[in-house]
Parts: structure tokens; sequence; C-alpha cells
């Protein structure tokens, strides 16, 4: 009777094994989600190589900003339009941003930017190279010629249609 107690254990034993798996030691599973909170912890701290990077693919939120998808969402949250106007003197549509960085890593950004209204021919602006170190925040202005004949009335909106890091 002892000896088929102690081949029922190992049984169990073995097969609470095989279907857990080696988890403690890297191998085995996907149960990593809660301590990749950040892809650039991760990254700059020597970890496996593994990075869950689920903040990064949400949807962006804003009126101003749109489209893209993962590390694009990103770059686009990092941006605000702070002044669309048209520039009399210049005749042209300008767009001041700012663009805030709150990774530990330095960043290049492109950004494209959509002018359009009603009634009006829509327009866009790419700025690249916008340099911005970890943790800082940087300045831009987006400009394209204004094509119309009027005062630039028409062009009520301005939003980010594209941004990246580079």
């Amino acid at each position: 009777m002892k000896l088929r107690h102690a081949r029922a254990v190992a049984v169990f034993g073995i097969a609470v094994l095989a279907l857990t798996g080696a988890r403690g030691s890297g191998g085995g599973g996907c149960d990593n989600s809660s301590s990749g909170s950040s892809s650039s912890s991760s990254s700059s701290s020597g970890g496996s190589g593994h990075t869950d990077n689920d903040s990064d693919s949400n949807s962006s939120s804003g009126g101003s900003v749109s489209g893209g998808g993962g590390s694009a969402d990103q770059a686009s949250r990092d941006i605000t339009i702070d002044k669309c106007a048209y520039d009399a003197a210049t005749k042209n549509l300008t767009a001041r941003i700012t663009v805030k960085n709150d990774g530990v890593l330095d960043y290049d950004y492109s950004v494209t930017m959509k002018f359009s209204g009603s009634g009006a021919v829509p327009a866009t602006a790419v700025k690249t190279g916008i340099a911005v170190a970890a943790g800082a925040s940087a300045t831009a202005e987006l400009t394209t010629p204004y094509v119309g004949t009027g005062d630039g009335s028409e062009y009520t909106k301005c939003e980010v249609s594209r941004a990246s890091r580079l």
C-alpha cells in the first residue's frame, strides 16, 4: 500500500510540473504582463529581451490627434498644439506645438499637421528632426503656404495627422 501511495504522489508531482511549466526559471507560459509595465525600464535595465508594450497599443485620446498605431500613438500623445493661425505677414498657415518627452531616452520626432475648415482646401505641414531630450520639452513651428485668395479665416481646425519617434 505504501508503494502505491508513493507512486501516486510522484505522478501527481510530475503532472503539476508538466502543467505549470518552469515559469520560475523564465521559461514557459506568457505571464509577463505585470512585470513589463514600461518598455523603457525593461530595455534600459538589460532585461530578458521580452517587453510588453500594452500601453503603446492604446488608441490616442483627444480631438487633435488621429491615426497611427503602436509607437505612433505614443508620439502623438507627446504633442500638444499651442496655436494654429494664418500669418498674414508670411502668407503661411502656422501651427506651434510643444513636444514633451517623459521617457528615459532622447528622441527625434516627426510631425505632420493637417489644416482644414469649411470651404478650405486641406493643407498639410511636415516637420522632422524635432530633438527632445529625455524628460524635457521642445517647441516647434510647422508652416505651409496659404494657397487661398482670402484672409485665411476658412481654416478653422488643425490636427496632428501623423507623428512618430525617430
